[in-house]
């Protein structure tokens, strides 16, 4: 029986390559920001102090796993979105949906306010940064992803079939 629909298993392997390299874009993004937050953010401001890695522990892994799997789904998610498309606000607007879905649930998990206080820039500025954080994650695997697909090397979703070598 054929399959009908735009799910092949063509499509399925594309979309596992464009998974994999946003999931590695993202992952190796996330090395580098915790990188600048450990030497540079960490030691310039004092209330950026809980941004600084002491050490790769448990958390610190279990931070790059989500990493990793929130890459993997941006990618997939990202090829279906734009396919063939070029309007920079669709490309945009799946880069800030996830970036800004990943920086609520970090504010979500760590922030509570106490009764009768209003937090201030002090207690404000790790999540901010964090914000930025998640959307950079996003904007650097989107540009792989677009570089790839610009060069052939993964196929956006419904374009027929192009060999990067045919003439």
């Amino acid at each position: 029986m054929k399959d009908s629909s735009n799910f092949s298993f063509a499509e399925r392997v594309e979309s596992l390559k464009a998974g994999t390299v946003a999931a590695l874009s993202c992952f190796f993004g996330f090395g580098a920001i915790a990188l600048v937050n450990s030497l540079i953010l960490a030691r310039w401001w004092d209330s950026l102090a809980s941004l600084q890695v002491m050490a790769v522990d448990l958390n610190f892994a279990f931070r790059g796993v989500m990493v990793l799997l929130g890459g993997f789904l941006f990618g997939v998610t990202y090829r279906y979105a734009i396919r063939c498309d070029t309007n920079p606000h669709l490309k945009s607007g799946v880069v800030l949906a996830f970036g800004l879905v990943r920086a609520f649930g970090q504010l979500d998990a760590g922030f509570s306010f106490d009764a009768g206080k209003i937090p201030g820039l002090q207690e404000l500025l790790p999540f901010a940064v964090g914000a930025v954080e998640s959307v950079v994650l996003f904007a650097i695997a989107r540009l792989v992803l677009d570089l790839a697909i610009g060069r052939l090397l993964i196929q956006p979703f419904g374009r027929s079939w192009i060999k990067p070598f045919d003439s």
